[in-house]
Formats: C-alpha cells, sequence, structure tokens
C-alpha cells in the first residue's frame, strides 16, 4: 500500500492535462468489436478446455432424487452447501465441470496465483474449519486446500458429481421440483436447486489471425501445464523452461502474478502488453501464530468482514484491521470528503473529491514505476494512465522488478495488441518473434450472455426461459430470488450487496439466507418457494434510485469492467446493488433473515 508524501513535496496535478491523457490512450485501445474480439473456446480450440489435473472417471448416471442440488463447486456452492448442513438439510448436492471443489481456484494453479484481497476477508469459513491463513494475501495451493477443507468437514464430497456439466434445468411444476441432465447421462431431481457458476470459469482466447497456426507449445493460465515447463503450484523453479523461449500474451491480474516466475526460468520470456495494468504495493507477510491467536476470539471472521465492508464501501469505522489498497483508496476519499465544508458537501464536490483521491492514487502508482524499472523507455510503458477502478487493481511486489531480469523483454504494442500468431511465433508492428511457447493469460469471459457462461438456459414455470425474464435486464429479489423460478437461489453480488471488492462476503451471506429458506420451508411442509412479482418490482425499482454503475467513466480504458468500452445497452442498468452501498445491505438481509417472515416470498 503506498502512503502520502508530505503535502509539500508533491508537484500540483494538472487535471486537464490528466484526463486528456486518459482519453488519448482509451482511443487506441477502443475496438467496435468489443467481446467479439475473443474467441469461444470450442472446435479447433476445445482442447484449451482439457483438465489437465484431475483424472476422468467413469461412472453411472445418476437417476436419483435430492433435496438440494447446487451447481458450481466453487466458493457459492460449497457456503451454501456447508449452511445446508448446520440447518440439517443432509440431502445436498454439488455438481462441478472440474475434477474437485475450488471453482476458479481449481482450474487457476499457474505459478504466483494468489488472492488480491486479504485472507483473512477472502477465504470463507476460516472460524468453521478452524483454519490460520499463513499469510495476508494466501497462495492458490492454500485456497484450494480450503476448498477442499469445506468440502471434507460438511460432508460436501459424499454426494457430488465432478466433471459433469449440467445440460439442462427445468422446473416440473406438477411434481414441484427441478429436474437436472447433464452431459454424463444423469437426469435426476431436486426440489431446490442453487445457480453459483460465477463469472470466472469459462476460459477466453484472444482473436488474433492465426492464433491456430502456431507450432510450438500453447496453453491458457487456467490450464497450466507444469509437464512441459516443470515446476508445481507452490512455485518450484520451471526448470523445463531453461531453454525455451516464451511469450505470454496479456498483462491483466493473471500475467502480473505469473510474469516474476516465467522471468527467472525461461530462457527469454517475451511480455506482450496492450494496455498496462496499475501496480500497487502488496506488502505481503506471513500471518504471525501469536497475533492470529489474539484476534481469532468468537465471531472473529464476520468482524473483519464487516470491518472490511465499511472501510472499503460504507460509512467507514473506527479502525481498518485489514489496511490493504481497497482500504487505502477508501480511506482517501472519506477524508478529502470530510475537509469539505457542510455546504460543500453535495454529489458534485463529494465526486470531485474522489476524482481528486484516484489521481493522486494514480499518480503514486506510476511514480512507482520510475522508482523501479531501470530501463526508462520499459518503465513508460509499464504505465497505467486511467483511474485505479477503470481495471482491476492489481497488487505485486514482483512483478515491476521481473523487468529488471536479463532476458525479460516488455513488447508494449501500444494499445493495438498482437498482429498476428505465425508457425514460428508472434508479431508485432510488423516484427516477428520467435518463440518455443505461447501462454494466453488472456482471462475468463465475464461480459458474454449468462446462458453462454453457464451451458443452459434454465427453464421456470410455464416454460419460462431464464434468457426471456432477463430479456431487458436482470430482475430479481436480492440478487437471489427469481419471479418465475420456484425453488431456484442465485447466489452471486449483483442485485444483492454488490461488493466487488470482496465477493466472497456476498457468497456468504446469500449462503446464509438460502439455508434458512429452505429449513424454514421444510418445516413448514411447503412444497414452492418463490418471490412475488410485486416485491421483485418493488426490489428493482428501489435499486434503480441508488447512483447507478460505478464501474468504467467515460474516459476509462476498454477491459471487462466496463464491457470492452463498449455501450452495455439499457440491460446494463440493472447491473448494480443496494443504493445504500453494500454495508447497508449487509445489515438489512440480516435484519430480513432474523425477522422469519421472508418479506416478499411465498411458501405454498
Amino acid at each position: 500500500m503506498t502512503t502520502d508524501a508530505p503535502a509539500a513535496t508533491k508537484p500540483p496535478i494538472d487535471k486537464k492535462a490528466l484526463l486528456e491523457k486518459y482519453i488519448a490512450e482509451r482511443d487506441k485501445r477502443l475496438r467496435a468489436d468489443g467481446n467479439a474480439q475473443y474467441l469461444e473456446l470450442k472446435g479447433v480450440f476445445g482442447h484449451y478446455l482439457e483438465d489437465p489435473y484431475t483424472p476422468f472417471k467413469e461412472r453411472a448416471p445418476k437417476t436419483d432424487h435430492v433435496t438440494f442440488a447446487f451447481i458450481g463447486g466453487g466458493f457459492a456452492g460449497l457456503v451454501t452447501g456447508a449452511r445446508l448442513k448446520e440447518a440439517g438439510v443432509d440431502d445436498v448436492r454439488i455438481v462441478e465441470k472440474g475434477g474437485d471443489f475450488g471453482g476458479t481456484w481449481y482450474w487457476n494453479r499457474y505459478p504466483g496465483a494468489q488472492c488480491d484481497t486479504a485472507s483473512m476477508i477472502y477465504m470463507p469459513l476460516l472460524e468453521e474449519t478452524g483454519h490460520k491463513p499463513t499469510e495476508k494475501y494466501a497462495h492458490a495451493p492454500e485456497i484450494l486446500e480450503q476448498c477442499q477443507r469445506i468440502g471434507k468437514q460438511y460432508g460436501l464430497y459424499d454426494n457430488a458429481l465432478f466433471h459433469t456439466e449440467v445440460e439442462d434445468l427445468s422446473w416440473d411444476d406438477a411434481a414441484k421440483r427441478w429436474v437436472i441432465a447433464t452431459n454424463r447421462g444423469d437426469r435426476f431431481t431436486a426440489s431446490f436447486i442453487g445457480l453459483g457458476t460465477g463469472p470466472l470459469h469459462v476460459p477466453k482466447l484472444p482473436g488474433i489471425p492465426g492464433i491456430e497456426t502456431f507450432k510450438g507449445h500453447a496453453f491458457h493460465t487456467s490450464r497450466w501445464d507444469y509437464a512441459y515447463t516443470g515446476g508445481d503450484p507452490k512455485g518450484a523453479l520451471m526448470d523445463k523452461l531453461a531453454d525455451k523461449r516464451v511469450g505470454i500474451i496479456g498483462t491483466g491480474a493473471t500475467s502480473v502474478q505469473a510474469v516474476p516466475h516465467l522471468a527467472r526460468a525461461c530462457k527469454e520470456l517475451y511480455v506482450f502488453q496492450r494496455t498496462p495494468s496499475s501496480i500497487d504495493v502488496r506488502a505481503n507477510q506471513p500471518i504471525d501464530d501469536d497475533w492470529f491467536a489474539s484476534i481469532a476470539t468468537p465471531g472473529w471472521q464476520q468482524r473483519w468482514l464487516e470491518n472490511f465492508t465499511q472501510n472499503q464501501a460504507g460509512g467507514g469505522a473506527d479502525e481498518d484491521l485489514v489496511q490493504d489498497g481497497w482500504t487505502d483508496l477508501s480511506r482517501r476519499i472519506r477524508e478529502r470528503i470530510m475537509h469539505l465544508p457542510p455546504e460543500k458537501r453535495t454529489p458534485r464536490d463529494m465526486l470531485a473529491a474522489y476524482e481528486d483521491s484516484d489521481f493522486e492514487k494514480m499518480e503514486e502508482i506510476r511514480a512507482r514505476v520510475d522508482n523501479i524499472v531501470k530501463d526508462h523507455e520499459t518503465a513508460q510503458a509499464l504505465k497505467a494512465w486511467y483511474r485505479q477502478l477503470c481495471k482491476r487493481p492489481c497488487f505485486h511486489d514482483q512483478y515491476l522488478q521481473a523487468f529488471n531480469t536479463p532476458g525479460t523483454h516488455l513488447i508494449d504494442t501500444d494499445g493495438k495488441g498482437v498482429e498476428r500468431i505465425t508457425e514460428r511465433g508472434v508479431v508485432v508492428a510488423g516484427k516477428e518473434y520467435e518463440l518455443d511457447c505461447i501462454i494466453y493469460a488472456s482471462g475468463f469471459e465475464v461480459g458474454t450472455e449468462y446462458k453462454r457462461r453457464a451451458g443452459f438456459d434454465l427453464t421456470g414455470r410455464d416454460g419460462l426461459k431464464l434468457s426471456q425474464a432477463w430479456g431487458e435486464g436482470m430482475r430479481s429479489k436480492h440478487g437471489v430470488h427469481v419471479h418465475g423460478f420456484p425453488n431456484a437461489f442465485f447466489v452471486q453480488p449483483t442485485q444483492g450487496a454488490n461488493l466487488i471488492s470482496n465477493v466472497p462476503h456476498n457468497l456468504t451471506e446469500a449462503g446464509k439466507t438460502i439455508a434458512q429458506i429452505v429449513r424454514h420451508a421444510l418445516d413448514e411442509g411447503a412444497k414452492e418457494v418463490e418471490v412475488t412479482r410485486e416485491a421483485q418490482d418493488q426490489w428493482v425499482n428501489l435499486l434503480l434510485t441508488g447512483p447507478g454503475r460505478m464501474m468504467g467513466a467515460p474516459d476509462c480504458t476498454p477491459g471487462y469492467y466496463n464491457n470492452e468500452g463498449q455501450d452495455p445497452g439499457p440491460a446494463a442498468r440493472y447491473n448494480v446493488g443496494y443504493p445504500a452501498g453494500a454495508a447497508a445491505y449487509f445489515k438489512y438481509i440480516d435484519g430480513w433473515r432474523k425477522a422469519g417472515t421472508y418479506e416478499g416470498l411465498e411458501f405454498r
């Protein structure tokens, strides 16, 4: 986390010139094709989806019935399954396309992978499982182990279906249950279903001309090929790359974490950059046993979750327990607003205070590049010319340093991207870089339609498709309940807290809510639980009274936060959260649960 320099030493920021620079850099990168610039992994690219981590096991199709089926074995499925088990709902089945629990942490085993939000609030159910994170920002193997620990402790492995993809989910109104069909020949039923497919599980490739012609080795970071590179997810040296020329395409959060490991392993490493990431200080460190014992008193993780949310997306708190880059920016903004005279605390002046804080923060982040990277030209190319929240903020203490390593080369494309790929390598601005291996750090599908990412189109009452119900935009209550889809629960942030800086907090609260509702329905003998249309409409109307989508100012460079710089259409106005903010939402939903009346839901 960066610190404030004394005010007297800070040169004044030319805001007009800075905004002009932001817009000029944005314009270089705008593309008319938006999300269509990426390739769907099917056909000749289908092999990029193969699971290199867990052998496929044959099994007989399932034709039974379960009380609750959850689609997705990541955090959403695990926390909901755990809360259901705690509520006495033992008959829970999780369906997961990977070979184990973990979701994005099952797939992301690239070297250096770790969470960007502090472990104490990012890893779910730490108090329940008795696990102490080893460091402030846990690495991927530890996060995956926590997922497996939850699965074992709560008996979620017993009925799970791995390497299984749902192809159809349909409501049987006569039987009052869901019928689930999969690619493994399963056709079983469930009284209730949960959906937690998440946005970070369908990898994508850049649509670069000639990408299919490369004769060397190639893989996506979500399917890291350690058999080719050597090393392992825990960070062992990738010794098989010692004589290799390796190119990595993409400089987002994944690449930021992987590049330092590649830099010390490869004979030559070429980092192909279209847009630099903002790289703030991470300051990772081990978690001290004695300190942890002093704070890990009953209810500690909930207190930390609430403290982070209050500091980062609420009204502030008396102290900052987490102290990271997220709360740092929020603290700066609050301090500027509090220094405004009461009569100046108008929306316009508060927005200006927010902007000033962001300008200051980004100037520090750009200055950090100059302080670390020795080559002046490389340093200039690594500077992020946009607001910090235009793209996913990154925090790292070795990425910038990696460009001081002999044999590591930044190939900046000045916003244009890679020109084409040949049999021998990558072409940028007419120059070919011959490579033995290309690694695609191009991320996952985020802006594509829900049906495409999920792999199915939910069919509710009277044949209503989810794609129809959400044809003009998402409509729900709490982001969990959708009218026309009884006994179905969505676990995700949108239309709830919408806390993007710490997504697991959204998921854990939804899991609590769902378990309590299902337990109530079973105790009351209700066959159906559904939000009324009136309650859903009231909730959506309430959401629309808020400030709207906060991601993607007009001068933002393209990325998945702002739909690749394209107009997301009228439906995007519904991709928002509780108007009073995340902290207020969590307080509201806690009271809604405790009331026990489940306002807006019908139990039949």
